[in-house]
């Protein structure tokens, strides 16, 4: 079968030029069609699909700048070469920063045109080769915006597969950074309710009063400052997904509450006298030991058993780290995606190497901040090893505290280790829970209760 030849439209408002490369590019094995000025060229881009453009840039009325910036709204992969004098050299440069692919300084040569125009369509070609191997990784490496190929990760998406169809209450366990709200949103949008919302909240994050009114709304003049009703995170919830994160934070009084809310499928706001019905799928995740936590009497037991039907364990980063060069090929598209304008660049070899060796307590949260500094620190196109200084500067804890001989209270020594590791981070909670696995907030709250 014949290759279909690359469609060009040529545009400048000197028709004779426009026909001249129109009628050598016809010759070289490309379908040229002409556009005598901007007008013209934007009509011609709303009537037909082209390949690749050739502009003018100083036109009356419509210039290049305006044919770019409308190419490229219609086909942001779509290569415009830009014509220009000498006089204009700067606007061409200007053209680049916009979008072009490249600039050709009149009077110029033929052959040189079509040279260009040949890379410029190669360079789209590989990168829509590029986009289509990126989807189909994440097809086959991913499930639901979750990312890895790593035997636990394929076991993991078996197992949401299942479990999304489904409406039991999931308790997912992992250290802090294993992505727990990620997949919390897989198995809502993998499921029957992915047009119902989605409504995650931190038990850590608000105080008992605060978090009950949360959860369960409030009526008028509950309590001072409640001047209006609120409906409740279960009510904005109703016929979807509700995320409790850190549910092992969750007071031994709301527990009780919740626990009547999850078998009766009711719930009744704080100063309210009426229940109301709601049909909530429950998600509960938690980097705690729930079951040390049920023997140490700071979890019900009954919640916990109506919470683990169907527990969730997502592997540390560490334990998976074949997947750290697909994460971080998907870092690296994000932070391009957010900085906008901004030179492209990449993650070196030598830098790859360093990232899959480390121990990333703070697993893919970690990484992820990692390699946005990487690329946000980088001298050039590509982080390399001299780029990894300021962002590996800060050394992890080199010895644990010392025990003296003495037999104290584990939940004693959990305080003595965070009081070190916060003196080895020089009082900084955010970094002291960095190296921990956990959120700044449980530091905090461990300190304020003398834990």
């Amino acid at each position: 079968m014949t290759a279909k030849k690359p469609r060009v439209l040529v545009v400048d408002d000197d028709s004779e030029m426009a026909e001249m490369i129109a009628d050598h590019l016809g010759a070289s094995g490309y379908v040229a069609e002409c556009a005598a000025g901007g007008n013209a060229a934007l009509a011609a881009l709303r009537r037909r699909s082209f390949d690749a453009v050739i502009t003018d840039l100083r036109m009356d009325e419509v210039d290049g700048f305006d044919v770019l910036r409308a190419s490229l709204e219609d086909d942001p992969a779509r290569p415009v070469l830009i014509m220009t004098a000498y006089g204009t050299i700067d606007s061409a440069i200007d053209a680049l920063r916009r979008g072009a692919a490249h600039y050709l300084t009149k009077p110029f040569k033929l052959g040189e045109a079509c040279l260009f125009l040949e890379r410029s369509l190669a360079d789209r070609g590989l990168r829509t080769e590029n986009e289509q191997l990126r989807r189909l990784v994440d097809e086959r490496f991913g499930f639901q915006g979750l990312i890895g190929k790593s035997a636990s990760m394929q076991q993991l998406y078996d197992l949401l597969s299942r479990v999304a169809a489904a409406s039991a209450p999931v308790l997912l366990l992992g250290e802090s950074g294993t992505g727990k709200e990620l997949v919390a949103r897989a198995i809502h949008f993998g499921g029957p309710r992915a047009k119902a919302p989605f409504v995650a909240v931190n038990c850590a994050a608000l105080p008992e009063q605060l978090l009950e009114s949360e959860l369960f709304g409030h009526a008028r003049g509950a309590f001072t400052g409640a001047t209006e009703a609120k409906k409740g995170l279960f009510v904005e919830a109703n016929e979807g997904t509700l995320l409790l994160d850190e549910i092992g934070e969750l007071p031994l009084p709301l527990q009780a509450k919740l626990l009547r809310a999850l078998e009766s499928s009711a719930i009744r706001p704080v100063g309210g006298a009426a229940e109301r019905s709601v049909d909530v799928r429950i998600v509960a995740a938690t980097n705690r030991d729930l079951a040390a936590a049920v023997q140490e009497k700071r979890f019900r037991e009954d919640l916990y058993y109506r919470l683990h039907v169907i527990p969730i364990h997502l592997p540390p980063l560490r334990d998976r780290r074949e997947d750290i060069p697909l994460l971080v090929e998907h870092f690296v598209r994000r932070y391009a995606e957010r900085h906008r304008g901004a030179p492209p660049r990449q993650i070196g070899a030598d830098v790859m190497k360093w990232l899959i060796d480390q121990p990333w307590p703070g697993n893919v949260r970690e990484l992820e901040n990692t390699v946005e500094r990487l690329l946000l620190l980088a001298r050039g196109t590509n982080a390399d090893l001299r780029d990894l200084s300021p962002v590996a500067a800060e050394p992890a804890p080199e010895a644990l505290p010392p025990l003296g001989g003495e037999i104290v209270p584990l939940r004693v020594m959990q305080r003595r280790y965070v009081e070190w590791v916060l003196s080895q981070t020089g009082g900084n909670k955010v970094r002291a829970a960095q190296l921990l696995g956990i959120d700044a907030s449980t530091i905090y709250r461990m300190l304020a209760r003398g834990e």
